[in-house]
């Protein structure tokens, strides 16, 4: 009778601390109860799936990088508000790639090998992606990519859900010799996106009668673009492709409308420029210049009007979506969509899952491409106007089928190709 009483008090307590863990997932308006900050782990209730978040949270690419987060937090917060995936709570665990390459390395080996996250959410910049895509290969770890890139690249381990060059730049290219001129000045923070993204349209330029009039590079971080502005006015180009990144966007913007150059004067065209960024540079220095993407805050669907309401409800009114917090946030939902497909978190069987795999995304409809782990993407061309939103100046019309190695372009043959 005496054990059997124990019995009783020791289910009691057991069905006690079950209730309190669950109430603390719900205790949170602003972050998900069970999010696991720094890497330190915190206690959370019931079963649980961990999954890895890793963004510049510290230096020059925080300007972009910390809205990523902010998104996908967002999204792992509703699915958990729907009761989850498999039935679990998805937990968090956030590390800051500070800016910094090899920390990329170092934090994806860290969730995978000490975490043991079920999937990573995380980079921005290509050299971030190309740090982490050995580590993901090698422990055979599942990355979802969210920022447009270079292309040239298709990882067994990643899936990338911003756009790959025949979704942004190769269409920006033709539009712009289309509309604006021949005369191309090409301007990129020096690493593996601008460098690759530039022999891309130097090709390109080539093929559709374009003309190069200047190519300049400067570090990341980089602040003083006097010099270069005396070469762009020197050069007298129709275009400068931009294809700066972080803070150096700030800079270059603000240097540019102080020599006196507006968009009336020069069409400039950016691919990582959105509107984070036009927040912190200044939507007056910004207004009339272009950027090439595939989501806006002015995309008009349905599901991006209950986004940008949802996000700005959690974060402020004062706070913008734009594309890369966009495709952060898809990446949660396909991931999650993906999984309770398969029935499991298995590497395997999620990609499996994934193929094929359709959602009606902020954006429009997205869907994966088995083959290339890439999403089919609608491409779009905005004009910044005063109030820091873009204007649409042009769309595809339709979903575009993801080609990162650009087969489907002739003059694209003398480009390094992949498998």
């Amino acid at each position: 009778m005496k054990k059997k009483k124990m019995s009783i008090h020791r289910t009691a307590l057991l069905m006690l601390v079950l209730a309190v863990g669950l109430a603390a997932c719900g205790t949170s308006k602003d972050e998900p109860a069970s999010t696991t900050e720094g890497g330190t782990t915190a206690a959370t209730g019931g079963d649980t799936i961990k999954v890895g978040i890793l963004h510049s949270l510290s230096g020059t690419m925080s300007i972009s990088e910390v809205s990523v987060k902010d998104a996908e937090m967002m999204a792992i917060e509703e699915i958990n508000a729907k009761g989850g995936v498999l039935g679990k709570q998805i937990e968090p665990v956030i590390e800051d790639g500070a800016s910094d390459w090899p920390t990329f390395a170092e934090k994806a080996r860290k969730l995978l090998s000490e975490n043991k996250v079920a999937t990573v959410f995380g980079g921005w910049t290509s050299a971030s992606r190309k740090a982490m895509l050995p580590v993901f290969e090698e422990l055979n770890g599942l990355l979802w990519y969210p920022v447009q890139y270079e292309g040239l690249e298709s990882s067994p381990n990643i899936f990338y859900t911003g756009a790959t060059t025949n979704q942004q730049i190769v269409p920006a290219v033709t539009w712009l010799l289309e509309n604006r001129g021949k005369k191309f000045y090409l301007l990129g923070s020096d690493y593996v996106f601008p460098r690759t993204a530039n022999k891309i349209i130097k090709e390109q330029l080539k093929a559709e009668g374009g003309e190069l009039v200047g190519e300049e590079y400067t570090p990341l971080g980089h602040t003083d673009y006097s010099t270069i502005i005396t070469k762009i006015k020197e050069a007298k180009p129709d275009v400068v492709f931009n294809t700066l990144n972080g803070d150096s966007n700030v800079a270059f913007f603000k240097q540019l409308k102080d020599a006196g150059i507006t968009s009336k004067d020069l069409t400039t065209l950016s691919v990582s420029v959105a509107e984070e960024e036009i927040r912190g540079i200044g939507a007056d220095v910004l207004t009339g210049h272009l950027a090439a993407w595939n989501y806006y805050e002015t995309t008009d669907t349905p599901q991006n009007k209950t986004f940008v309401e949802n996000y700005k409800k959690k974060y402020g009114n004062d706070r913008v979506t734009a594309d890369p917090i966009e495709a952060g946030y898809d990446a949660v939902y396909l991931w999650a969509a993906a999984v309770e497909k398969a029935g499991s978190t298995d590497v395997a069987k999620v990609k499996e899952a994934a193929k094929g795999l359709e959602w009606d995304a902020p954006e429009g409809k997205v869907k994966i491409d088995g083959a290339t782990q890439h999403l089919y993407k609608t491409v779009r061309i905005g004009e910044v106007q005063s109030g820091g939103m873009f204007k649409e100046l042009w769309n595809s019309g339709e979903p575009v089928k993801p080609d990162p190695y650009l087969k489907g372009y002739t003059w694209a043959a003398t480009l390094s190709v992949g498998n």
